[in-house]
């Protein structure tokens, strides 16, 4: 899929040149690419294998985001859709349990490499990612982030409710929800 299918005339908006950029949902061919950027962009304990990629692309690689500069994944949302209203740890480890017309889109995962960071690149990701979610149908869509991160998923529209019940990777987080 190429760019202009996403109307991501934002990356000009960014200062790139469109020509080198590619905004394109997931397949298994983006396995390698995923799983390294996902190691760049967590800790250890927090970031998802590759055999946990495989699942999700397996099943789910239609709610992946990628955003490629030439053959290089700069930056990537995933996540699959439930009808559960919450965020669990069982559904970071079985991707089997998405359910593709589920009332709810789950955000696993926002990546950019660190190269990139700090461009708002995340935040037009997430933007395209909201109206996908939106256009699909869906109620609205649930993630979970660290505190420091509240601030930056309320100005998109997320509300907090509170600490979760996650526990993964042994960190503190927090459910956010962006209701339609």
């Amino acid at each position: 899929m190429d760019s202009s299918r996403f109307g991501c005339s934002w990356l000009r908006d960014l200062g790139f040149t469109e020509e080198n950029w590619s905004l394109r949902k997931g397949s298994m061919e983006d396995l390698f690419a995923v799983s390294y950027v996902e190691k760049e962009c967590f800790p250890p304990l927090e970031a998802a294998t590759e055999d946990s990629f495989r699942e999700r692309l397996q099943f789910y690689g239609n709610h992946f985001l990628l955003l490629y500069k030439e053959d290089q994944l700069i930056s990537f949302v995933d996540g699959f859709c439930t009808d559960d209203m919450d965020l669990t740890d069982e559904m970071y480890e079985k991707a089997e349990l998405h359910q593709e017309e589920g009332k709810w889109q789950m955000i696993f995962g926002v990546n950019t490499v660190p190269a990139y960071q700090r461009r708002g690149i995340a935040t037009k990701m997430l933007t395209e990612f909201i109206r996908m979610a939106k256009e699909e149908g869906r109620e609205g869509l649930v993630l979970t982030c660290k505190k420091e991160k509240i601030p930056f998923y309320a100005r998109l529209g997320f509300s907090s409710e509170g600490l979760s019940e996650s526990v993964h990777g042994n960190v503190e987080w927090y459910q956010m929800r962006l209701k339609f």
